[in-house]
């Protein structure tokens, strides 16, 4: 699903070519900073050596270049506006100004990024390159460090292994990851991996910017030094677990699988939607989440007085919840034990959930029986012998309603 547009907002009054504003900058640094101070009081003070992030184009749009100005300050370089503020140039800034390693980015951009953004993208290839070819010690720039690799690696030049700015095919959004999720027709993760490796791999340079070209070997050797995976909440109405393109575009557990130490990456959420930004790990984003929504009373009663769409709503947050357990690992046990708490063991909420929506209360029940099937869900047997008998309930309820609709018809 491509992104949605922010309401009330003429994109056309925004000059793409002003992003990032100097604005935009001052608070992408404080964002960055805390991500890293954060990466490293948990790293025993060592430095991230790459971090994967995600761009989103409505965000870029909200922010005005936040989540660019982001991927700059990590790479150690500076936009460089001209008279008209229009940012054309970047240079790098230099290591005894910055004070810390030059941090290797992996930027994956939304299709509607690729679509509004062509010059941003170019703005961080080119950054990405010139630290590359920065003549600088390698414990203080992991661009070059890793790119030095890569070329002798895979027998290409500096540049080229410098790629690190990949998108979809042209006309193509999401890696379709939340659809696999969402029919439940994959078996193992490392299918939604291969689903992600195949669509997002196509890579953007500067140098030709007309044509994105799939570099799958590029993408997959990039994502194998990955330590930090990274996305920026866009608004303060989506969260999370709101829709699915946010855990479709997560490469957690690919990037673990990819690395071959079976490390996994530690994977942080940025909150810039308040005017205090907050960094917390994806695991807390998920709990703060469940807590406000799909645990809280509030939220489902208000969900359940929309009628037949509340439960739909309901049940799809549940999936999208399992989008983060598949791609990340990052829902705790308990989550999923109150939410059938809530939902399925109190007999009252699930008569009222069957008698208003029987097909998502339907979906709502496998969608337990499957985060338990894939080992995202421990519970006791009582638990699952309930949904068992509950799922052959709902069959028969909505078999029964069918057919007595067809009687009926004819």
């Amino acid at each position: 699903m491509p992104e949605v547009l922010p309401t009330g907002k003429n994109i056309h009054a925004l000059d793409p070519q002003a992003i990032p504003t100097a604005a935009a900058v001052q608070s992408a640094k404080v964002v960055v900073d805390r991500l890293l101070a954060r990466q490293t009081a948990e790293n025993n003070n060592q430095w991230p050596e790459t971090i994967a992030m995600v761009l989103w184009g409505t965000d870029n749009i909200k922010t005005y270049g936040e989540s660019l100005a982001q991927v700059l300050w990590l790479v150690g370089a500076r936009p460089l506006p001209d008279s008209l503020g229009r940012v054309n140039k970047v240079e790098l800034i230099p290591l005894e100004e910055l004070g810390r390693p030059r941090i290797d980015v992996v930027v994956n951009c939304s299709g509607v990024f690729r679509d509004l953004f062509i010059n941003q993208m170019a703005l961080i290839d080119r950054a990405i390159k010139m630290a590359a070819e920065a003549d600088e010690p390698l414990e203080l720039n992991f661009i070059r460090k890793h790119a030095l690799q890569q070329a002798s690696e895979l027998g290409i030049d500096l540049r080229q292994a410098a790629t690190r700015v990949f998108t979809n095919a042209s006309g193509s959004y999401a890696a379709n990851v939340n659809l696999a999720v969402e029919n439940s027709s994959w078996e193992q993760e490392s299918e939604l991996q291969d689903m992600y490796l195949s669509r997002k791999s196509f890579a953007f340079s500067a140098d030709s910017p007309g044509t994105m070209q799939q570099a799958r070997e590029l993408f997959e050797t990039a994502l194998k030094t990955v330590d930090v995976t990274f996305q920026n909440l866009d608004s303060s109405e989506i969260s999370l677990t709101d829709v699915s393109h946010y855990f479709d575009s997560d490469p957690t557990k690919l990037v673990a699988a990819l690395r071959g130490d079976g490390k996994q990456p530690k994977a942080y959420i940025a909150d810039t939607t308040t005017a205090n930004a907050q960094v917390r790990t994806l695991s807390e984003t998920v709990r703060l989440d469940s807590r406000t929504k799909l645990l809280n009373p509030k939220w489902y009663e208000g969900m359940l007085a929309h009628g037949y769409e509340g439960v739909r709503e309901i049940s799809k947050r549940l999936v999208n919840t399992m989008g983060w357990s598949a791609t990340a690992g990052a829902v705790d046990n308990w989550v999923y034990e109150e939410a059938n708490a809530t939902f399925i063991l109190d007999e009252q909420m699930r008569q009222r959930l069957l008698n208003t929506n029987p097909h998502s209360f339907r979906k709502m029940v496998s969608t337990f029986l499957e985060l338990h099937g894939r080992g995202y869900w421990e519970t006791s047997e009582a638990n699952l012998e309930l949904l068992r008998q509950l799922y052959q309930e709902v069959e028969d309820k909505i078999e029964g309603v069918e057919l007595e609709h067809h009687h009926h018809h004819h």
